[in-house]
Formats: C-alpha cells, structure tokens, sequence
C-alpha cells in the first residue's frame, strides 16, 4: 500500500466516509490527491449560485475535509461554460440545457448532480411599457441571459401560447406585429440596456429583477415559478472523470450544497446578508436587493389585486426561489422535450437524437443527492416535497395567458 499502514488507512478512510454527514460506505474511500481535494468554483452574481457560495462562507466544503479557494465569480454564462471546459473549474452551477449542450453537441463529458434551486426568475419590462402579459410582447426586443437556457425555452414557450412568433435577428431590422425579437445579454447588462430603452424586456434569474425594481423602478411582468411550479434551473455540474474517480469526493462535494440548501430556506435574510457586497461580496449586490430577490413574494404587491399582476397561482403557495437538491425526471422530460422546440443560434439538431430516458442515465447521477438528502434528515426538510412519492412529482405548467 505504498508504505500507508493499515492503521492510517482505516484512520484516513474514516475521516472520509465519516465527516460531516456519515457518507454511507457504499463508497470505496479512495486516496484524494491534492488537486482532487481542492474545489475550484465558478459562478455567476445572481442568487442560482448561493448554494455554492454559502456552502463556501459557512464552511461546509471544509467541514468535508475539502479544500478550496475563494470561489471565482464570472460574468457570463459563455465565459463561464467555456472556463469549465477548458478545466479551469472543477464545480459550477449552469442552467440545466448547457449541459445537454456541452455533452451532446461538444462531446465534453459533465454530469448533473443536482438541481441548484427552483422557481427564482422573471419577466422584467419597463414600468411605462404598457407590457401586462405574453400577448403584449409581439414587436418588441426582448433579452434573455443563454441560448441553452431555461428563460429562452420558457419564454418561448410563452410566446407560442399567445400566438406570437420568436426570431433572432439584428435589433435594427423591422419586425412584424406578431414577432418577439430575442438575443442573448449577460445578466448584469440587461437592467442597464432597460434602462437605456436598448430592449423591452428580459428574461432572467434573481436578483436582476430585483434589481431593476429598486433601482430603475421596472416592473416584473411574470414570475418563471408562477407559470411553472417549482421548476428547476441551475443545476450543480462536474466532470464525469472526477465524478466516477473520486466517488467520496463527489459525495462530500454533494452533500456541503445540499446542506447549504436546507440552511438557506431556513435563513433567508442571513443569506442576503452574507453574500452581499456589504459583508462577504461574493454576490455584488447589496442586501436590500439580494434580501427583496430571496423573500419579496407578497400578494399585495404581485397578486390580482396589484397592478402588476405578476402572480396567477397563489395557491400554488411557493417562494420567489427555493432551494431543493433533487432532479426529478419529469422536470427533464419536460426540459429536452421543449428545447427541442426551441430557436437557438447556431446548429440544434442534435437534441432530436435524444431520448430523456437516456438523458436520465446518462447525464444525471442521483446516488450522491440522495444519500445527501438521507443523511440531512429526508425530503420532508426541504420545500414542497410530496412525501408519499418524494422521488417523483407531476410537473405543473400554465402561463394563464
């Protein structure tokens, strides 16, 4: 054993198997090299990335006996897809279709983990706009943050359903009365292309909506979680190698984000504040933004009695965002089925090839969330869970146009 004793052996195996959780030995504790046993983040300012960073600021990945520095903030979906394929992180959270991208169109082998968060963006337009739903949109400029994200396959959704026809075209050429004009912006440009009347809208995740409420007094037009309930978005990537070499690895790394989810449902105002610009700035927003994006959800200022309306289903009772590690098949049947339908730039063809039976064996590993999820106490922890069928659920979409 390379002059490893058997007494160090079982002394480092426990640590392993042991810390922070009691991973079940269903692993084989492996020896971590020092590159294996540093985590090396990428992520974007908005609230999809908390899990990761919260789990960073309250010491959960060292509680794993992990080592990591300081989480590397990216300011766009592009850099960030492309610095994690080219190695320069070994964890991220991406919307759930750039991994269907990168491993089917650019055969780079990553694997799904777990969702990152549900529910957690809108539809922003200017307050003077005259923008009340999907209908109004026919003629305007509206920005979403990806191609391959949910936001571009929603709010093509919703544009189908109104009658209205997406395209991509240069924003200078004429469009028709029943066309939606989409291109893709980086989250932090699209409150200030708002502000300066460059697009009508955009589709995007907390806290830029917030942001524009604040600050540029724009209005949400709808929320993504209202038209369907509970849906994911981000979710937590890594490489396939590391994944299959590094089974406890993976496990710890699992298990420190969806302890950070749980923490986070139940400490939201602490959330905003450790991660604002004001104390940590790994978000940098202030609190009062990051604060109004994780809790603000009234129906007094969104419900049918508000002018703004951005809320249909009350009684679907869910938060602004949420946080809950487990992808449900469903949710990825709907996910490969729509993006299939959906414009993107550049060549798509190759999501007809795909099967979501295989895309649920192939892309995603559900062994490490949810031995995470038993060992943080079950699903009954974390929101809205069907308990009498807590690994699969009816997905629920209506855009009440």
């Amino acid at each position: 054993m390379n002059n490893f004793s058997r007494r160090d052996f079982i002394k480092t195996a426990s640590k392993i198997v042991g810390v922070a959780g009691a991973h079940s030995a269903f692993y084989i504790p492996e020896l971590l090299s020092a590159e294996q046993r540093t985590l090396r983040i990428g992520y974007l300012p908005i609230i999809d990335s908390a899990p990761l960073l919260i789990a960073y600021a309250n010491g959960y990945f060292k509680d794993e006996g992990l080592k990591l520095a300081r989480p590397r903030m990216i300011r766009s979906w592009s850099t960030l897809s492309e610095s994690f394929m080219a190695n320069k992180f070994n964890l991220v959270h991406l919307l759930f279709p750039i991994p269907l991208w990168m491993r089917y169109q650019n055969r780079i082998p990553v694997k799904i983990l777990a969702w990152d968060h549900t529910n957690g963006s809108a539809i922003t337009v200017r307050a003077d706009s005259g923008i009340l739903s999907f209908s109004d949109l026919g003629g305007k400029q509206i920005a979403v943050p990806y191609w391959y994200s949910m936001h571009n396959m929603i709010i093509q959704m919703g544009l189908r359903k109104a009658g209205l026809t997406p395209v991509i075209q240069p924003q200078n050429k004429r469009l028709e009365k029943n066309q939606v004009n989409l291109f893709v912006l980086s989250p932090p440009q699209m409150a200030p292309a708002l502000l300066g009347g460059k697009i009508d809208g955009y589709i995007v995740a907390e806290p830029f909506n917030a942001l524009a409420e604040l600050k540029i007094k724009a209005r949400i037009m709808r929320f993504v979680g209202d038209i369907w309930k509970n849906h994911p978005c981000c979710v937590v990537v890594m490489k396939e190698a590391l994944v299959k070499n590094s089974p406890v690895f993976t496990a710890k790394v699992v298990h420190a984000v969806a302890r950070a989810q749980l923490w986070i449902n139940q400490n939201r105002e602490k959330t905003a504040k450790i991660l604002s610009r004001e104390e940590t700035r790994l978000l940098p927003q202030s609190y009062r933004i990051l604060n109004h994006a994780l809790n603000e959800y009234s129906m007094d200022m969104y419900g049918s009695d508000s002018p703004i309306h951005a809320i249909r289903h009350p009684e679907w009772k869910i938060n602004r965002v949420d946080f809950q590690p487990y992808p449900y098949p469903s949710a990825t049947h709907v996910i490969l089925s729509e993006m299939k339908k959906t414009l993107v730039e550049g060549n798509s063809r190759f999501l007809n090839q795909l099967d979501p039976t295989f895309i649920e064996k192939d892309l995603i590993e559900k062994k490490f969330v949810k031995e995470a999820i038993s060992n943080l106490g079950g699903m009954s922890k974390f929101p809205h869970m069907d308990l009498t069928s807590p690994w699969e659920r009816e997905e629920i979409i209506d855009f009440a146009i």
